[in-house]
Order: structure tokens, then sequence, then C-alpha cells
């Protein structure tokens, strides 16, 4: 049975807030968005935290910064994202977080008179050669903890081959898994899914959210997506799932949608 959960969500600004939410609505965990100030690695209290999720029932996953670029051609930077992604599974060590959710960071490009050039695709080894560091320094923090950092496409799979050799990289790694990300793939024409697809047995984690054609972040039912077919493949690999709607009325809506539809049945 999946384990849905929720996002934090704007509306609701304090973490006690987001919890007492996913607890009525029957959610198992609340992700924490290290994109929003009070989450950074720096700033949680983490006996506060654990004190909130034993109150409501819950757990955590947390969301590393979409900005996060370990791979940055400067040392100094790459180190210091690598350190907030080590500071973030310090964290989850903490709070028995089991995911650590990222993205790949596609890099800066040149414009050039024919068109752009990516610079991690121009340096690709140099890319590489960093994201191994990244992986290494990971599964070192990681030890024996139960934890998987879980990539998450973001719809430049099929454009971005060194982005598929660094995912292939990672999930070289026991600590590294996969987050399907069902609307990025569906505003990307589909095109993330033959790459997920190739490493389906990394699935661990997904995020879940209705798309019509470019749009996406929709609250179930509402856009164009084969719900059912995502949630199934969830269900056969035992994955966690966040309902990545971004306003609580959407949320409520789409685990409305999930129960009629027997998904959630707490």
């Amino acid at each position: 049975m999946i384990h849905f959960g929720m996002p934090t969500l704007l509306e609701i600004p304090s973490l006690e807030g987001c919890a007492k939410l996913c607890q009525e609505l029957g959610l198992k965990f609340v992700e924490l968005s290290m994109d929003l100030p009070q989450y950074q690695p720096d700033r949680l209290d983490v006996q506060k935290l654990r004190k909130i999720a034993d109150k409501h029932g819950i757990y955590y996953t947390i969301h590393l910064s979409g900005f996060l670029n370990p791979c940055d051609f400067n040392s100094r930077i790459a180190q210091a994202y690598t350190e907030v992604a080590l500071d973030a599974i310090r964290a989850a060590k903490r709070l028995n977080a089991p995911i650590v959710n990222m993205h790949l960071h596609s890099g800066d490009y040149f414009t050039m008179p024919d068109g752009k050039v990516c610079l991690f695709e121009k340096y690709e080894d140099e890319y590489l050669q960093k994201l191994t560091a990244f992986r290494n320094a990971c599964e070192a923090e990681i030890g024996s903890a139960d934890i998987q950092i879980c990539v998450e496409n973001c719809g430049c799979y099929e454009k971005a081959p060194y982005l598929r050799k660094g995912l292939a990289l990672l999930l070289e790694s026991a600590t590294f898994a996969q987050t399907f990300d069902i609307g990025h793939n569906a505003a990307a024409g589909y095109s993330d899914e033959l790459t997920i697809m190739q490493h389906v047995n990394k699935l661990a984690h997904f995020h879940i959210h209705d798309a019509r054609g470019k749009q996406n972040h929709m609250t179930l039912g509402e856009g164009e997506m084969d719900l059912a077919k995502y949630l199934g493949l969830a269900e056969l690999h035992n994955c966690r799932a966040v309902v990545e709607v971004k306003t609580v009325d959407g949320l409520c809506c789409s685990v409305e949608w999930l129960r009629e539809r027997k998904y959630i049945t707490e």
C-alpha cells in the first residue's frame, strides 16, 4: 500500500499547522521543502519537529532545494552545496526521515549564434567527476542509516544526455533511488518516462499531481493524465507518494479523489 504524504504549503507557514492538516486528511508524512527559509537545515529544531510528529502521528521526508548544485565548477561553491545536502542527511537521521529528495541541476548555458550550449554537457567529464564526489560524500554520511536520496525528474532527461548519465551514475549506489514526478513527466510530453523506466527497480518515491498540456501541479482529477497507471506503478514498487499540489483546497480535493477510488482507505 502506498504511504501518501503532503508538501509544506505556503498557506500554512507553521509546521504544526501542516502536521495537523496531514493528520486530519489521514496522510502519513509531510515533505519539508528546503526551498523555504524556515526549513533550512541550520534552522530546524529537530527536537521540536519530533514532538510535532509524535503528537500528530506522522513522519517527515525532506526535499532539498531545487537550486542545489554540487557540480558547480567552482569547488568552493560545489562543496557548500554538498555540505547543505550532508546537513539535510544529518537532520534526516535525527528525524527518522526515510527519503531525501533532490533535483539534478541542469547547469548554466552559453548562448551561441546557432543555439545554446550547456556547460555541463561541454565539460561532461568534470561534471561526472563532481557528481561522483557528491555521491561518495552522501554515501559516507548516510552509512548504515535507512535513508535513500531520491532523484526527481524535472522534464529534462530527453534533451540532456549528461543528466541521464548523471542519474545512472548516482543509481549505481544503493544510497540513491528515483522519485517519479508524474506531472513533470506529463508536462514534458512524457519524455522522462523512458529514462525512469530503464531504472524502474530503483523507484522509491512519487510526486503525484495532475497535468494538462504544459500545466501541472493540478488537483487530481482535473487534468488529463492516466493517474491510475502511475498509482498502480507506485503500488507495485511499494513507494511513498507526495500529493504535490500547492494549495490547501487542491490538497483536500485530491485526497478526496484518492479516497473515492480506495487508494486511501484509513
